[in-house]
């Protein structure tokens, strides 16, 4: 049968643009307005200080509120020493003490050196109008390849957008199923961590603590799992939604330029995004002896919890359409949909050669024999897979050996058709489930005296689709 693919009609080239150039422009303009928003000429905004001297708490916080008006919030210590400790628990980004002529400024290199330099220029000019000489000292100082205190953020991100990068490969591994596409995720997660985490080490990036490989490895599995649950939900949205979320909301947020000297809206993003907590989590364990870890482990915890749960609601939400259809005796995976990525080639219907499996190549998920009534296999045989709706998917012959295999086909019910000059055609309806490598074998008989047989010249497969079913 021939078949004629028609163009649809009635639909205006306005329209197809606006569809095709809505991702785009929507991150054009996340892009445009974020990244100059977050980073041109950086200003203190809401930034904690501690003062050791109470009397001087509302001198120096009046002083501050000019300078930078709503640039800092400033509360009085007892001492110069619970200034420090102030800082080096997190509390604080500055701890300021004075003695008679002289002022110190506790600060912490970990928190990035812009922020440092604001902070000793601004109490700089305040200790000189007291006629006073500043001394400033890192209690929490980065390495000596990590100057500017961001290396950390740089790791991060190498550990974030592939994460994403990851989901979006694996919506294509139509046979491996949700279970394994975790197992996966877990995987490469740890790989990923290990091998920057070496590579920081061992080019002097960061100190040696092996709690950093914990973070890197959840913010890597937050990241993936989160967008693989995603998916199926934003649909072709995907990489709006992905670079939206990891790219144009993240790295703005990430600490790239420390977190105080951010606008509010960024600094409320960095609380909640993978990246900016485990960016968080790094410097907590590698500068603050662990110090304020906890909070970016729950944070990076609950995008897994959330990543999970929405790939249980798409099961689900499967499961219940398969009932409404009286699918019965039903795998315990439920097969997930197939998502459109437009950011990655979508798997088209192709006829593969029958030979042992080699590296890179894509895998069958449909494969089997073909065999006349003495069971010798039948060369040339046309092997043809349809939708439900009679649309022809793919088309392909049988080898020397009489065998065939197809993959990139949609998940569902599909018909298989085999014929052959001078034998009987037949029909196996076949389901393919996610993670299934599905097998239709045929035995063809000959005709008889060169008619086909009507009702039983078919033979209907209406079994789950099982290797060697």
């Amino acid at each position: 049968m021939k078949h004629r693919i028609e163009r649809p009609q009635g639909i205006s080239v306005a329209r197809v643009l606006v569809e095709t150039l809505t991702i785009p422009a929507v991150l054009f303009l996340g892009l445009l307005f974020c990244f100059p928003m977050a980073f041109h000429q950086p200003q203190p905004h809401h930034a904690k200080l501690v003062i050791a001297d109470p009397a001087v708490e509302r001198t120096v916080d009046t002083a501050l509120q000019r300078q930078h008006p709503g640039g800092f919030d400033v509360t009085a210590v007892a001492d110069a020493r619970e200034a420090r400790r102030a800082v080096l628990d997190r509390d604080a980004v500055a701890g300021y003490a004075t003695k008679g002529r002289h002022a110190v400024l506790y600060v912490a290199g970990a928190n990035g050196a812009s922020l440092d330099q604001a902070l000793t220029k601004g109490f700089t000019q305040l200790a000189a109008h007291n006629h006073q000489k500043l001394t400033a000292t890192d209690v929490a100082p980065t390495v000596s390849e990590d100057g500017s205190g961001a290396t950390l953020v740089y790791f991060g991100i190498a550990w974030n957008v592939p994460g994403y990068i990851l989901a979006t490969t694996l919506l294509r591994a139509v046979t491996l199923n949700r279970r394994k596409k975790l197992i996966t995720i877990a995987g490469v997660a740890g790989l990923f961590s290990a091998v920057g985490f070496l590579v920081g080490v061992g080019l002097g990036f960061f100190p040696n603590d092996p709690a950093a490989l914990a973070i890197a490895f959840l913010l890597t599995t937050a990241v993936a799992t989160f967008s693989l649950g995603m998916a199926p939900f934003v649909k072709h949205f995907f990489p709006l939604a992905g670079l939206g979320l990891y790219v144009v909301l993240s790295v703005p947020s990430s600490g790239l330029v420390p977190v105080q000297l951010l606008p509010r809206f960024f600094q409320d993003l960095h609380a909640v995004m993978p990246l900016g907590d485990a960016v968080d989590g790094l410097r907590g364990v590698l500068y603050f002896d662990h110090v304020g870890v906890l909070k970016p482990v729950l944070v990076l915890c609950a995008w897994i919890t959330a990543g999970l749960a929405l790939l249980g609601l798409d099961a689900w939400r499967h499961h219940r359409m398969a009932v409404r259809r009286g699918a019965e005796d039903e795998q315990q995976d439920i097969p997930e949909p197939p998502v459109e990525d437009p950011s990655v080639e979508a798997p088209a219907p192709t006829a593969l050669p029958v030979h042992p499996h080699h590296f890179g190549e894509p895998l069958p998920m449909l494969e089997g024999t073909v065999r006349d009534g003495e069971q010798q296999p039948v060369r040339h045989a046309a092997v043809t897979v349809m939708d439900t709706g009679g649309r022809q998917l793919v088309r392909t012959t049988t080898n020397a050996r009489g065998e065939y295999a197809v993959t990139g086909l949609p998940e569902g019910y599909i018909s298989v058709v085999v014929s052959h000059p001078g034998r009987d055609p037949l029909v196996h309806q076949k389901l393919l489930q996610s993670g299934v490598a599905v097998r239709a074998d045929f035995t063809l008989h000959d005709r008889r005296d060169g008619t086909s047989v009507r009702a039983g010249a078919q033979r209907l497969d209406l079994g789950h689709a099982r290797h060697g079913s």
